[in-house]
């Protein structure tokens, strides 16, 4: 299976989208919406900001591995 990096976060707090380069090796827990400035944590349940607001999980997840 081909691991996709790149992932569009769309903020939950103003829809705003941005394409961004998954961490291979690490989980990212905060991410700063670049237009409203709202800090994005997971959802419960969640390892990271890709896995919640993404439209492709983080690398791990992807792997089917334990994730942070």
């Amino acid at each position: 299976m081909e691991v996709q990096l790149n992932s569009v976060l769309i903020c939950p707090s103003c829809g705003f989208e941005k394409e961004e380069v998954m961490p291979e090796d690490a989980c990212q827990y905060f991410y700063a919406c670049e237009d409203c400035k709202t800090v994005l944590k997971p959802k419960e349940g969640d390892c990271c900001v890709y896995c919640s607001y993404g439209s492709v999980p983080c690398p791990p997840i992807q792997l089917k591995k334990s994730c942070c």
